[in-house]
């Protein structure tokens, strides 16, 4: 199980952003936890497409705390699988 952060660097505000997911809801929420990103910021709670938006900065600071570098062929990898487990009726 693991945590990934995507390059995408969306520009928001006067911040880029990217996308922070994981094989779970709870390694998501703690990797969250350890680099200062506020749960309320979690998007598509519950679903296949669960993550956050983060600025590079936390990036950084998710890969510092184990976090894997993803492309977006993993991104949709990850999200596939997810969608696959949950029609399964597998928890995750």
């Amino acid at each position: 199980m693991a945590v990934y952060v995507d390059d995408e660097r969306m520009p928001y505000r006067r911040m880029l952003m990217c996308h922070m997911l994981a094989d779970t809801t709870e390694e998501l929420l703690e990797m969250a936890d350890k680099i200062g990103v506020q749960r309320r910021w979690l998007q598509h709670s519950g679903t296949p497409k669960e993550h956050f938006d983060i600025c590079l900065s936390k990036r950084a600071k998710a890969l510092q705390h184990g976090a894997l570098d993803a492309d977006r062929a993993k991104v949709v990898e990850i999200i596939r699988t997810k969608r696959e487990r949950a029609a399964g009726g597998q928890d995750e």
